[in-house]
């Protein structure tokens, strides 16, 4: 990883980054051309399905085929392939590594502000710092084209985030480590300073949004997820998306459970340092279940865990969720960490400036037999997104702004912000080319979700819609 060193002088980290255009010109990432050797869409995601639970594998399919960016959300592992065909800086961070605009957004930092971050980390792994920044640009166009915005307005958007990134990438550059280290947006910050370049309707749907994520906590969760049965709260019954663990574990009573689930609770407070560790131990198990996340998500496993302090109005709510390779990993190199929910933890908080304080990870045995690696997050914690369908020109462009600075700042704590600073230069050149290749990657995107749906249609795949 291209990390900073107290042996290299600001100079020699500038020129580094200058020699990086010898590698990777700016302007040779405009370009998209599909290899001839390029891999069907389909095959791609068939073998992501192989690990998966099988009977989600329909309802994944089902979330994909909503939209083009429904399809892109769902489709990491499809871009990582193609962007390893794209020129490399040699530059390296701790990419997200799946930086599309809906895996930003809003949660409680631990002082309890709103903070606006990146907050899905699955796919982090050191790699090529355009990597993050092309996933990101492109998701812009792609969702600009789902709001029906032509091209000259998506093209705006498009570099709204990739000037934000590259402006703010310069400013950190100049900047103290430790001030990096502390950057941060808190959403009370952002509406004061962009409220004036949105509309009403804009601004009032923010403050809902807002207040919906305030609200958005552990008491919420109880209130919406769970029931009572015999007098006890467990997790309510709906499935395919949200069933009781009792459903899973056939051959087994409520005292065996209880007994495995806490073992694995013991081995997650073992990865959390003292005072998580203490906060954690709190907290007693109450019951479990599978609850179905996300889209590209869909398929692995993903289960929460109830807890309870001082009582049933003092509950916690954990999401215990696989963690596999990387869709990275065959081209940016294996992660230096065996476990990967280890690697999703220690990823996230280097990226993040202010994250979940129960973060952490654990190995359990699955039904079939197979040891599998998770990590450990609060479920809900003051979570916020953005309704990127609802959203006019103006609040989308506002909102590139705003991811962009973000990623920068994430890269400018993992990564060497002096080296990328001068390689990204004063002027646009790397801006606009970015901007051409999303377009272009929208492009093919829309191909590959057409091929999808032809999938559909002929068979190849199921896809259980509506759920």
């Amino acid at each position: 990883m291209s990390i900073p060193t107290n042996e290299s002088t600001a100079g020699e980290r500038a020129r580094l980054g200058k020699a990086a255009r010898e590698q990777a010109s700016r302007s040779a990432h405009a370009a998209w051309d599909p290899p001839p050797d390029r891999r069907s869409p389909i095959e791609v995601l068939a073998e992501q399905d192989l690990t998966r639970v099988p009977d989600l594998v329909p309802v994944r399919y089902g979330r994909m085929l909503d939209s083009p960016f429904t399809f892109y959300r769902g489709a990491a592992a499809i871009m990582a392939a193609d962007l390893a065909e794209t020129p490399s800086t040699g530059l390296r961070v701790q990419l997200c590594g799946d930086a599309h605009l809906s895996n930003f957004g809003a949660f409680a930092a631990p002082d309890r502000r709103l903070v606006f971050d990146i907050n899905d980390f699955d796919e982090t792994l050191p790699g090529p710092f355009e990597w993050d920044v092309k996933r990101l640009v492109a998701s812009f166009v792609v969702g600009g084209r789902d709001r029906g915005f032509n091209k000259r307005q998506r093209r705006g958007v498009a570099l709204a985030a990739t000037n934000e990134y590259r402006r703010a990438m310069r400013r950190f550059a100049a900047m103290r480590d430790i001030d990096i280290w502390y950057s941060r947006l808190d959403v009370d910050r952002i509406f004061q300073r962009w409220r004036s370049y949105v509309t009403k309707a804009d601004r009032k749907r923010f403050n809902k949004n807002v207040a919906k994520a305030r609200q958005k906590d552990s008491l919420r969760a109880l209130a919406r997820l769970t029931e009572r049965r015999n007098g006890d709260l467990r997790i309510a019954s709906r499935p395919p998306v949200l069933q009781p663990i009792e459903d899973f574990a056939e051959g087994q009573d409520s005292a065996e459970i209880s007994a495995r689930l806490k073992g694995l609770l013991a081995q997650y407070r073992g990865t959390l340092d003292q005072q998580s560790r203490r906060l954690a131990e709190r907290y007693r198990y109450a019951h479990a279940g599978r609850k179905v996340v996300g889209v590209g998500s869909v398929g692995t496993r993903a289960w929460i865990v109830l807890l309870v302090g001082r009582d049933e109005h003092d509950p916690l709510f954990l999401q215990v969720k696989e963690a596999g390779a990387s869709v990275l990993e065959p081209y940016a190199g294996p992660s230096r960490f065996r476990h990967h929910g280890r690697r999703v933890v220690a990823g996230q908080q280097l990226i993040q400036a202010a994250g979940d304080v129960l973060l952490g990870w654990l190995t359990a045995e699955g039904l079939d037999g197979e040891p599998r690696d998770f990590y450990v997050r609060q479920l809900w914690d003051g979570k916020g997104s953005a309704e990127v369908e609802l959203m006019s020109l103006d609040a989308l462009t506002v909102y590139a702004h705003l991811c962009g600075w973000t990623l920068a700042r994430a890269h400018a704590r993992s990564g060497d912000s002096i080296a990328i600073a001068a390689y990204l230069g004063k002027g646009d050149t790397f801006d606009t080319a970015i901007a051409e290749f999303a377009e272009s990657y929208a492009d093919q995107n829309e191909a590959d979700y057409q091929t999808l749906i032809d999938a559909r249609k002929s068979g190849h795949i199921e896809a259980l819609t509506g759920v």
